[in-house]
């Protein structure tokens, strides 16, 4: 299994912080947000490598950071050639990229991969977790399917801001709305997923097929709709890093 880390984004809502600097390697006490996720990942058996997108602007400082790391597992560190915002290719279309063989920084010089025939954990880089990813992992395995997580979220006003998945009594998904208006439940979405190798002709397809690029969110969504899903209750909470106010909130509690 592939831990495929989406960090491709431009985190413009963190200001001068991130202008020249990528969100996950941000400090939280002696560690970035990354490195405490990696932390765990790297526990888990069954990962074998840690596959980094993210894009050109910042793939240097991924790049020297990675060679100053001691994971048991490779990283390897894919440039997806965007440099601002504006031109940035989404989430979806990052993910493809890693697939289907993306470029690979190596000192400084870009070597194309081979493409990826294999199970896949995908997970956004800028949450802080307070479970560990081998549950989701073992989850996922005895399912036997691509799942998701979801969490209870009693609030509407932020359930109408992210997926929302309805459940049978066995946890596997019957539908998945983005942002709806009337929320079919209280079971939200957060960006973390497994996609199994069986599952994975229908991820390369999923964009040309219409899926949509630019939250990771969009292509569960599609896979929902085009597979047996099933979704892990996450066993504890997270806190979710997307402004200046939270991350100086992530400091302050998580970093002493």
């Amino acid at each position: 299994m592939k831990n495929l880390v989406i960090a491709a984004g431009y985190a413009t809502r963190l200001g001068d912080l991130t202008k020249n600097f990528p969100k996950p390697l941000l400090k939280i006490g002696e560690n970035t947000i990354l490195g405490r996720m990696l932390d765990d990942i790297d526990r888990i058996p069954e990962i074998d490598e840690h596959i980094i997108i993210t894009n050109h602007k910042f793939a240097h400082i991924f790049e020297q950071w990675a060679s100053e790391q001691h994971y048991t597992k490779p990283i390897a560190i894919i440039d997806d050639g965007t440099e601002t915002n504006e031109t940035r290719l989404g989430a979806v279309c990052d993910l493809l990229l890693a697939i289907n063989g993306g470029s690979q920084i190596e000192n400084r010089k870009s070597e194309n991969r081979k493409s990826i025939d294999d199970d896949l954990l995908v997970v956004a880089a800028d949450n802080l977790l307070f479970f560990s990813f081998q549950e989701f992992v073992d989850f996922a395995l005895a399912k036997g399917t691509s799942c998701i997580m979801c969490h209870e979220q009693p609030s509407i006003e932020k359930l109408q801001r992210t997926g929302v998945v309805e459940l049978d009594e066995n946890n596997r998904v019957l539908g998945m709305e983005e942002k709806p208006q009337v929320p079919k439940s209280h079971w939200a979405v957060p960006p973390f997923y497994i996609y199994l190798k069986k599952d994975l002709d229908l991820v390369r397809h999923s964009v040309e097929n219409g899926c949509g690029k630019d939250a990771p969110g969009n292509l569960a969504h599609y896979m929902v709709e085009h597979t047996t899903m099933h979704a892990w209750p996450m066993s504890a909470g997270r806190f979710d890093i997307g402004s200046l106010d939270t991350y100086y909130e992530a400091v302050e509690k998580y970093g002493k």
